[in-house]
């Protein structure tokens, strides 16, 4: 009844698989997640008895149209359930600031999440008091372009 135990060919598929599978963790590009698939199928083949080029054969193929048909489904909802994650200079635009020293088109202070950013005006003309609060439009290079808050 447990004959297949003893055949140690499903044993190495598996861990195939397992290594495959490990492998997946470092990476997350679903390819070796495939494989890994591929090795599973191969593994119940060589526990039903099918030969060792059958289970090759059944691993290439399982494999291959996983890697074609299911993999790009994956990263597809993968990358549309994930939020663009805003990072550096361009997480800072739309956030309020604090006037630290006035603002005109030459020369200004803001402060920032405690930090302390040169500032000119989003547009030309405009002056910005100190203690007045102003939002961030834009950051250029290391000068944050100011406008007034929605009333």
């Amino acid at each position: 009844m447990f004959d297949f135990l003893r055949d140690p060919q499903w044993l190495w598929w598996l861990g195939a698989a397992l290594a495959l599978g490990a492998i997946e963790m470092l990476t997350l590009d679903f390819m070796f997640l495939m494989l890994a698939a591929g090795a599973l199928v191969a593994m119940v083949a060589a526990a039903l008895g099918l030969n060792l080029t059958g289970q090759f054969v059944l691993f290439c193929l399982s494999a291959l149209v996983l890697l074609f048909f299911v993999r790009p489904v994956l990263r597809r909802r993968l990358e549309e359930s994930t939020p663009l994650a805003v990072t550096n200079a361009a997480a800072l635009t739309g956030r309020d600031a604090l006037v630290a020293e006035p603002v005109t088109e030459l020369a200004g202070t803001v402060k920032l999440h405690g930090e302390i950013w040169s500032a000119r005006p989003q547009w030309d003309g405009e002056t910005f008091a100190v203690g007045e609060r102003v939002r961030i439009a834009r950051i250029d290079g290391a000068t944050a372009r100011i406008e007034r808050l929605p009333a």
